[in-house]
Protein backbone atom coordinates (compact mmCIF):
# COMPACT_ATOMS: atom_id res chain seq x y z
CA UNK A 1 0.00 0.00 0.00
CA UNK A 2 0.96 3.56 -0.95
CA UNK A 3 0.19 6.54 0.89
CA UNK A 4 0.66 9.75 -0.20
CA UNK A 5 -0.46 12.59 1.77
CA UNK A 6 -1.02 16.59 0.52
CA UNK A 7 0.05 18.45 3.14
CA UNK A 8 1.14 22.18 3.87
CA UNK A 9 3.17 20.50 7.24
CA UNK A 10 5.03 17.17 5.69
CA UNK A 11 7.23 16.95 8.76
CA UNK A 12 4.27 15.70 10.65
CA UNK A 13 3.50 12.78 8.62
CA UNK A 14 7.40 11.68 8.11
CA UNK A 15 7.99 11.74 11.80
CA UNK A 16 4.98 10.10 12.84
CA UNK A 17 5.28 7.17 10.68
CA UNK A 18 8.49 6.25 11.90
CA UNK A 19 7.33 4.40 15.31
CA UNK A 20 5.63 1.31 15.58
CA UNK A 21 3.55 -0.50 13.57
CA UNK A 22 3.77 2.06 10.64
CA UNK A 23 7.71 1.88 10.92
CA UNK A 24 7.77 -1.50 11.30
CA UNK A 25 5.61 -2.42 8.14
CA UNK A 26 7.22 0.34 6.21
CA UNK A 27 10.74 -1.79 6.67
CA UNK A 28 8.54 -5.19 6.05
CA UNK A 29 8.05 -3.09 2.01
CA UNK A 30 4.28 -3.23 3.12
CA UNK A 31 3.36 0.33 3.17
CA UNK A 32 5.14 4.10 1.51
CA UNK A 33 4.42 6.78 2.92
CA UNK A 34 5.00 9.62 1.26
CA UNK A 35 4.18 13.54 1.91
CA UNK A 36 3.71 16.23 -0.47
CA UNK A 37 3.69 20.15 -0.27
CA UNK A 38 1.59 21.97 -2.26
CA UNK A 39 3.73 25.11 -0.94
CA UNK A 40 6.38 23.59 -3.18
CA UNK A 41 3.97 23.99 -6.50
CA UNK A 42 2.60 27.53 -5.84
CA UNK A 43 3.28 30.10 -8.55
CA UNK A 44 2.95 32.84 -6.01
CA UNK A 45 6.47 34.27 -5.75
CA UNK A 46 5.47 34.92 -2.09
CA UNK A 47 4.65 31.28 -1.73
CA UNK A 48 0.88 31.59 -0.77
CA UNK A 49 -1.07 28.61 -0.88
CA UNK A 50 -4.18 30.12 0.24
CA UNK A 51 -6.47 33.54 -0.21
CA UNK A 52 -9.54 35.55 1.34
CA UNK A 53 -12.86 34.10 0.13
CA UNK A 54 -15.35 35.26 -2.05
CA UNK A 55 -18.39 36.84 -0.79
CA UNK A 56 -16.42 38.21 2.76
CA UNK A 57 -15.61 36.24 5.96
CA UNK A 58 -13.58 35.30 8.34
CA UNK A 59 -10.20 33.31 7.34
CA UNK A 60 -8.46 32.38 4.44
CA UNK A 61 -9.32 29.55 2.15
CA UNK A 62 -6.72 27.14 0.17
CA UNK A 63 -6.38 27.70 -3.25
CA UNK A 64 -6.94 25.89 -6.81
CA UNK A 65 -3.12 26.07 -8.05
CA UNK A 66 -0.84 24.35 -5.86
CA UNK A 67 -3.19 21.52 -4.24
CA UNK A 68 -4.14 20.63 -7.73
CA UNK A 69 -0.84 21.13 -9.67
CA UNK A 70 0.59 19.16 -6.50
CA UNK A 71 -2.24 16.45 -6.46
CA UNK A 72 -1.05 16.37 -10.67
CA UNK A 73 2.45 15.80 -9.62
CA UNK A 74 1.59 12.06 -8.15
CA UNK A 75 2.21 8.92 -10.40
CA UNK A 76 -1.42 7.53 -9.75
CA UNK A 77 -1.37 3.84 -9.75
CA UNK A 78 -4.33 1.49 -11.49
CA UNK A 79 -6.05 0.52 -8.00
CA UNK A 80 -6.18 4.59 -6.45
CA UNK A 81 -8.63 6.05 -4.09
CA UNK A 82 -8.18 10.00 -3.06
CA UNK A 83 -10.01 11.14 0.13
CA UNK A 84 -9.85 14.28 1.55
CA UNK A 85 -9.72 15.17 5.30
CA UNK A 86 -13.22 17.06 5.76
CA UNK A 87 -15.54 17.91 9.22
CA UNK A 88 -18.00 17.29 6.27
CA UNK A 89 -17.19 13.88 4.96
CA UNK A 90 -18.73 10.10 6.41
CA UNK A 91 -17.11 9.32 9.59
CA UNK A 92 -14.10 7.27 9.33
CA UNK A 93 -14.66 3.72 11.00
CA UNK A 94 -13.67 0.17 10.74
CA UNK A 95 -15.35 -0.66 7.56
CA UNK A 96 -14.26 2.43 5.88
CA UNK A 97 -10.66 0.66 6.49
CA UNK A 98 -11.27 -2.55 5.37
CA UNK A 99 -12.51 -0.83 2.17
CA UNK A 100 -9.21 1.51 1.63
CA UNK A 101 -7.08 -1.27 2.34
CA UNK A 102 -8.36 -3.20 -0.53
CA UNK A 103 -6.63 -0.15 -2.59
CA UNK A 104 -2.54 0.07 -4.10
CA UNK A 105 -2.83 3.79 -3.48
CA UNK A 106 -4.53 5.74 -0.88
CA UNK A 107 -4.06 9.82 -1.52
CA UNK A 108 -5.34 12.19 1.42
CA UNK A 109 -5.43 15.22 1.03
CA UNK A 110 -4.98 17.53 4.23
CA UNK A 111 -6.27 21.08 4.84
CA UNK A 112 -5.46 23.90 7.36
CA UNK A 113 -6.83 27.48 7.69
CA UNK A 114 -10.85 28.00 6.83
CA UNK A 115 -11.03 25.14 4.25
CA UNK A 116 -10.58 24.33 0.26
CA UNK A 117 -11.62 26.33 -2.83
CA UNK A 118 -14.27 23.63 -3.51
CA UNK A 119 -13.29 23.10 -6.18
CA UNK A 120 -10.14 21.56 -5.35
CA UNK A 121 -13.01 18.49 -4.15
CA UNK A 122 -14.62 18.76 -8.11
CA UNK A 123 -11.56 18.50 -9.65
CA UNK A 124 -9.61 15.38 -7.64
CA UNK A 125 -13.16 13.58 -7.15
CA UNK A 126 -11.74 12.76 -3.79
CA UNK A 127 -14.29 11.17 -1.15
CA UNK A 128 -14.92 13.57 2.12
CA UNK A 129 -13.92 11.39 5.07
CA UNK A 130 -14.24 13.02 8.84
CA UNK A 131 -12.84 11.24 11.97
CA UNK A 132 -15.69 13.04 14.07
CA UNK A 133 -17.61 15.60 14.76
CA UNK A 134 -15.49 18.49 15.73
CA UNK A 135 -12.79 20.20 14.03
CA UNK A 136 -8.84 19.89 14.14
CA UNK A 137 -6.81 22.79 12.60
CA UNK A 138 -5.61 20.79 9.86
CA UNK A 139 -6.22 17.43 8.36
CA UNK A 140 -2.63 16.00 9.51
CA UNK A 141 -3.26 13.66 12.55
CA UNK A 142 -6.89 12.38 11.03
CA UNK A 143 -4.66 11.41 7.85
CA UNK A 144 -2.37 9.53 10.20
CA UNK A 145 -5.23 7.92 11.87
CA UNK A 146 -6.60 6.96 8.53
CA UNK A 147 -3.03 5.45 7.59
CA UNK A 148 -2.45 3.46 10.67
CA UNK A 149 -5.91 1.70 10.80
CA UNK A 150 -5.17 1.02 7.41
CA UNK A 151 -2.24 -0.42 7.65
CA UNK A 152 -2.99 -2.60 10.67
CA UNK A 153 -5.89 -4.14 8.12
CA UNK A 154 -2.70 -5.31 5.73
CA UNK A 155 -1.49 -8.84 6.18
CA UNK A 156 2.04 -9.44 8.04
CA UNK A 157 1.99 -5.50 9.21
CA UNK A 158 1.07 -7.29 13.01
CA UNK A 159 3.29 -9.25 14.42
CA UNK A 160 -0.22 -11.51 15.49
CA UNK A 161 -2.27 -11.18 12.91
CA UNK A 162 -5.23 -12.91 14.73
CA UNK A 163 -5.11 -9.44 17.18
CA UNK A 164 -6.28 -7.65 14.63
CA UNK A 165 -9.52 -9.83 14.52
CA UNK A 166 -9.88 -9.29 18.37
CA UNK A 167 -9.64 -5.09 18.27
CA UNK A 168 -13.24 -3.19 18.78
CA UNK A 169 -15.09 -2.27 15.66
CA UNK A 170 -13.40 -5.19 13.96
CA UNK A 171 -16.43 -7.16 13.26
CA UNK A 172 -19.01 -4.68 15.09
CA UNK A 173 -18.60 -5.33 18.27
CA UNK A 174 -16.41 -3.85 21.56
CA UNK A 175 -13.11 -5.62 22.64
CA UNK A 176 -13.54 -8.29 25.61
CA UNK A 177 -11.32 -7.77 28.91
CA UNK A 178 -7.95 -8.27 29.10
CA UNK A 179 -5.86 -9.23 31.92
CA UNK A 180 -2.34 -9.82 33.25
CA UNK A 181 0.21 -10.73 36.23
CA UNK A 182 -0.72 -10.99 38.92
CA UNK A 183 -3.49 -13.13 39.40
CA UNK A 184 -4.97 -10.65 42.43
CA UNK A 185 -3.97 -7.06 42.99
CA UNK A 186 -5.67 -4.68 45.07
CA UNK A 187 -7.82 -7.66 45.55
CA UNK A 188 -9.28 -7.49 41.99
CA UNK A 189 -8.71 -11.17 40.57
CA UNK A 190 -8.50 -12.59 37.33
CA UNK A 191 -11.92 -14.25 36.41
CA UNK A 192 -11.52 -18.45 37.22
CA UNK A 193 -12.25 -19.18 33.54
CA UNK A 194 -8.91 -17.04 31.93
CA UNK A 195 -6.61 -19.40 34.43
CA UNK A 196 -8.70 -22.47 34.44
CA UNK A 197 -6.60 -23.85 30.61
CA UNK A 198 -10.32 -24.84 29.17
CA UNK A 199 -9.69 -23.03 25.74
CA UNK A 200 -13.07 -23.44 24.53
CA UNK A 201 -14.09 -22.04 27.60
CA UNK A 202 -12.28 -18.92 27.20
CA UNK A 203 -13.27 -18.58 23.65
CA UNK A 204 -16.99 -18.79 24.88
CA UNK A 205 -16.60 -16.40 27.89
CA UNK A 206 -14.57 -13.46 25.68
CA UNK A 207 -17.11 -13.76 22.88
CA UNK A 208 -19.79 -13.40 25.64
CA UNK A 209 -18.00 -10.49 27.50
CA UNK A 210 -17.68 -8.68 24.11
CA UNK A 211 -21.71 -8.83 23.64
CA UNK A 212 -22.00 -7.52 27.24
CA UNK A 213 -19.47 -4.49 26.79
CA UNK A 214 -20.81 -3.63 23.63
CA UNK A 215 -24.28 -3.85 24.89
CA UNK A 216 -23.36 -1.54 27.93
CA UNK A 217 -21.40 1.10 26.68
CA UNK A 218 -22.29 1.02 22.57
CA UNK A 219 -26.37 0.36 22.45
CA UNK A 220 -26.08 1.39 19.06
CA UNK A 221 -23.13 -1.12 17.71
CA UNK A 222 -24.95 -3.61 19.83
CA UNK A 223 -28.31 -3.55 17.99
CA UNK A 224 -26.83 -3.14 14.65
CA UNK A 225 -25.02 -6.23 15.10
CA UNK A 226 -27.89 -8.16 16.12
CA UNK A 227 -29.35 -7.28 12.91
CA UNK A 228 -26.31 -8.52 10.53
CA UNK A 229 -26.22 -12.06 9.59
CA UNK A 230 -25.07 -14.16 13.27
CA UNK A 231 -22.84 -16.95 13.47
CA UNK A 232 -24.70 -20.05 15.14
CA UNK A 233 -22.21 -20.10 17.86
CA UNK A 234 -23.15 -16.38 18.39
CA UNK A 235 -26.78 -17.12 18.23
CA UNK A 236 -25.65 -20.10 20.93
CA UNK A 237 -24.00 -17.84 23.69
CA UNK A 238 -26.12 -14.89 22.75
CA UNK A 239 -29.58 -17.37 23.95
CA UNK A 240 -28.04 -19.34 26.11
CA UNK A 241 -27.62 -15.99 28.41
CA UNK A 242 -30.41 -14.02 27.49
CA UNK A 243 -29.11 -11.13 25.58
CA UNK A 244 -31.33 -11.81 22.35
Amino acid sequence: MNFVVLSLFPEIIKSSSDFSILKRASERNLISINAVNPRDYTLDRHKKVDDTPYGGGAGMLLSCQPYIDAYNSIEKSENSKTIIMSPQGKVFNQEMAKKFGQYNQLIIICGHYEGFDDRIKQITKAEEVSIGDFVLTGGEMPALCIIDTVTRMIEGALGDEDSKENDSHYDGLLEHPHYTKPREYMGLNVPEVLVSGNHEKIKEWRRLQQFIVTKQKRPDLYEKFLKTELSEYDKKILKKNNLI
